[in-house]
């Protein structure tokens, strides 16, 4: 698939809110001899990397949060060459004879052959993946054959001291981020989640959209950003007003504040921890990040508390926070997951909190209107409604 032409900044610094416009970021990558892998949603038939050419059964589906055409490839009807061996001679430790497996058509993949989810995060997130799959395990009967497959992009400049170090850090980012998605794309995933946040919320509302559209240009798939997660989130509960925790440098707080206001989200205040490095935010104390939520972020008259960056470590928090002050306190890898499963899916997870709690009530509903609409069917078919995959 041709790719679109490499965009080019304007000269001087792009900091996201200052006088931002599509195509001031430059992602044109480091010299690389990477090729994008684009998965296929014209082709009737495809040819699997073994070189078996079989049908391309990719479907579609409308995103319930976003309205979008998500659509899935088919990675999970694979057809794996192999042979058993019906014959040795004497002495001999290899067989002299082999028959080849019938491939019918085709296996799932045998660990993930529900959804395969890729996952980009930067090299020094080790928060992500961990939270990921400890709400997966939390829910290990409806999550059966969900996988996730991380990709880290090379981070070789952690620092974050300055508002100047965080945009020399997007910068190498924006080199690294399209060879870190083709390697992402030879584990064959169905869905992106981008599990570092900071880039989805530069530039704003525009910012995200254009980011978004760079890897599904790259990828073919859809894209879930932390960014458009909260958003989704915020929405499912009508907060208008809401108080902010990051790790970030003022110049990351200032753009978070641009993508809220520009949906319609006032935020009353934001608390930024300005970490001096990457690697420095999955080691904030749970007890600091509690501290700032309490004393700081806490105010009357808020809809909601959100917490953008996916390396600190806010599950938790969040969680025993929600249930103590009663309002939805929005941990962004929670709202990440949510939203990719949702869209994906068309399904959910506990996640704990209010979330959760929110998602039921939609799902309850949902069966209430489906036995109204279908009460005069035959039973059947009325049967057969509430058998959809969309509530606990």
């Amino acid at each position: 698939m041709a790719q679109p032409p490499c965009k080019r900044p304007r000269s001087g610094d792009v900091d996201g809110v200052t006088d931002f416009e599509k195509g001031q970021r430059d992602f044109t990558p480091q010299a690389t001899d990477s090729k994008a892998i684009c998965a296929d949603f014209s082709s009737k038939r495809k040819q699997y990397t073994n070189g078996t050419v079989a049908k391309n059964d990719w479907r579609q589906v409308l995103g319930p949060l976003t309205g979008e055409e998500v659509r899935i490839p088919d990675v999970n009807s694979g057809y794996p060459k192999g042979v058993y061996p019906t014959k040795w001679e004497d002495g001999q430790c290899q067989p002299v004879s082999v028959e080849t497996f019938d491939l019918g058509g085709g296996f799932p993949d045998q660990n993930e052959f529900v959804m395969k989810f890729g996952v980009i995060i930067p090299s020094t997130n080790t928060t992500v993946e961990y939270d990921f799959w400890s709400m997966i395990m939390q829910n290990r009967d409806v999550c059966k054959g969900i996988g996730f497959h991380m990709s880290g992009i090379l981070i070789d400049s952690p620092k974050l001291a300055t508002d100047e170090d965080m945009l020399h850090f997007l910068q190498l980012f924006r080199k690294q981020i399209f060879t870190t998605v083709d390697r992402l794309m030879t584990s064959e995933p169905q869905y992106i989640i981008m599990g570092m946040s900071l880039e989805t919320f530069f530039g704003g509302w525009e910012g995200n959209k254009e980011f978004k559209k760079e890897l599904s240009d790259r990828t073919g798939l859809n894209i879930a950003t932390g960014a458009e997660a909260c958003k989704a989130s915020l929405e499912k509960f009508g907060a208008k007003r809401i108080t902010v925790i990051t790790p970030y440098q003022d110049i990351g707080d200032r753009n978070v504040v641009k993508f809220f206001s520009e949906i319609g989200i006032e935020v009353v205040r934001i608390a930024g921890l300005k970490c001096g490095s990457a690697t420095d935010i999955a080691h904030v104390p749970e007890a600091w990040c509690e501290k700032v939520v309490r004393e700081n972020l806490l105010l009357p008259d808020i809809d909601a508390v959100v917490q953008c960056g996916t390396n600190l470590s806010f599950v938790n928090l969040a969680d025993r926070l929600e249930r103590e002050v009663g309002i939805p306190i929005i941990a962004i890898n929670v709202a990440c997951l949510w939203f990719a499963m949702r869209e994906a899916w068309h399904s959910y997870i506990d996640t704990g909190g209010n979330l959760t709690t929110a998602e039921s009530i939609d799902a309850r509903e949902r069966n209430e209107a489906k036995a109204h609409m279908f009460v005069s069917i035959p039973c059947i078919i009325f049967i057969a409604a509430f058998s959809v995959r969309s509530s606990p």
